[in-house]
């Protein structure tokens, strides 16, 4: 993409309710925009990370035989109420009426309606199992919508719904999508914490919780320095009012308590700060015994589907990035997230040898498959650099007056380092650094 083509309204200004800094960064950076409380557009930028999510999301699950459908949005209020949630789900349900004054809502969830979508299509034991997940909108209205796409109304959900014969085969299954979600998050490039969790309005009898480690997140989780072991506190403290405490501190606050217990493996146990990105749940027949989903097993008997439940919060992953990945000037992508990793900065557009150089670099890295962005903007060196640091191309090319000389400049985001290098060479450096 060309910088002087490319709808990027970047801006000096955060919004004024703004705290957290993926709001300010993905607001300043044009990547998004606020439609009303807790309702935002995607801009050009923030569709590429959020398509670029989704696309290592859906790849992971297809590798692990999950395979995408897509549910209705709008749900009959019936399904609810068979299931016994229509009212445990509370005002966070948006319920709409139609012309004929049928009851619908708008899907925070979709357990009923893919229970329905299976319901006499899978008969048989010989059937199963089967992973279904779908990549949609979900809606959810909150009481106090805030920090931008970490608690909005309306968001991007992979939701995914397994169907088993036994209770053994369902948690095979879950534990297979644990180490599915382990790879798509690793991919990411995300620091992050599998931990025991509450299992909540979904319900069943275990889930696990999928924690991005970030000083600004919401959750206070217990996490092991020496094994992968971590926890939500609300599930190892059995008063509230401790909980209550613990979540009410700042990332700095709890590095000075201590945990005097030490890990099952050893080790120490610290307190830190976690954004929910991802939650599995064991079902069981929770939803497919009132729903009537039934199968007939390998003696002719008919049973209820033992199920399992999957999320990933996708659109509330481009901010979880954000938050473990920032400074003070803005955005720092990983190399998987980044809208464009490469940005090609050409210091004076009407130095010919300048943008000659550019225009060659550009397409060698377009052909070479790399999202690149050609700046070639009418804008001064400065402004351009800040707005490279705001956005957070992970690798800048700064194509100046050093080129007379035959060097340009390769600038990392994330270490703020300058690396002179021989414009001749300069594109291998940075397919070396790519790789």
């Amino acid at each position: 993409m060309r910088r002087s083509r490319a709808f990027i309204p970047t801006a000096k200004e955060a919004p004024s309710d703004a705290t957290l800094p993926s709001h300010k960064f993905l607001v300043r950076g044009g990547f998004i925009n606020q439609q009303g409380a807790g309702l935002y557009n995607f801009m050009p930028l923030g569709k590429i990370v959020l398509e670029k999510i989704r696309a290592i999301v859906k790849e992971e699950l297809d590798n692990a035989l999950c395979q995408e459908v897509q549910l209705s949005f709008v749900t009959p209020i019936g399904l609810w109420e068979r299931s016994g949630r229509s009212e445990a789900m509370g005002k966070e349900m948006l319920r709409i009426r139609d012309r004929h004054e049928n009851e619908f809502v708008l899907s925070p969830t979709n357990e009923e309606a893919m229970v329905e979508l299976v319901k006499n299509r899978v008969t048989s034991y010989k059937d199963l199992p089967l992973n279904l997940y779908q990549i949609n909108t979900k809606f959810r209205d909150e009481a106090r919508p805030r920090y931008g796409l970490m608690r909005g109304r309306e968001f991007l959900m992979k939701d995914g719904y397994s169907f088993h014969s036994s209770v053994e085969d369902m948690v095979r299954e879950f534990n297979l999508m644990e180490e599915t979600y382990k790879k798509i998050f690793t991919r990411l490039g995300l620091d992050f914490r599998v931990v025991a969790a509450d299992s909540g309005a979904i319900g069943g009898e275990g889930s696990k919780e999928f924690h991005v480690l970030a000083n600004s997140g919401e959750d206070t989780l217990v996490v092991c320095e020496a094994c992968e072991y971590g926890a939500n506190i609300e599930t190892i403290y059995e008063s509230e009012e401790e909980i209550d405490a613990l979540k009410a501190k700042s990332y700095d606050e709890l590095q000075e308590l201590k945990i005097d217990k030490k890990c099952s493996c050893g080790g120490a146990l610290h307190f830190k700060k976690g954004i929910e990105v991802g939650h599995i749940f064991q079902l069981g027949t929770k939803y497919s015994a009132p729903l009537e989903a039934y199968f007939n097993d390998e003696n002719g008997r008919t049973k209820p589907f033992e199920m399992a439940t999957f999320g990933i919060g996708v659109s509330r992953l481009v901010a979880a990035v954000i938050e473990q990945n920032h400074d003070e000037d803005g955005c720092i992508w990983t190399k998987a997230t980044a809208p464009y990793v490469v940005n090609i900065m050409v210091s004076n557009i009407k130095d010919t040898a300048q943008m000659s150089l550019g225009e060659e670099l550009y397409k060698r890295l377009e052909n070479s498959g790399i999202d690149v962005m050609l700046d070639d903007s009418k804008e001064r060196f400065g402004f351009k650099m800040k707005d490279a640091e705001l956005i957070g191309f992970p690798y800048t090319i700064i194509i100046g007056k050093e080129l007379e000389n035959g060097m340009v400049q390769v600038y990392e985001r994330r270490t703020k380092e300058t690396l002179s290098v021989d414009a001749k060479t300069v594109y291998a450096k940075i397919m070396e650094l790519l790789s």
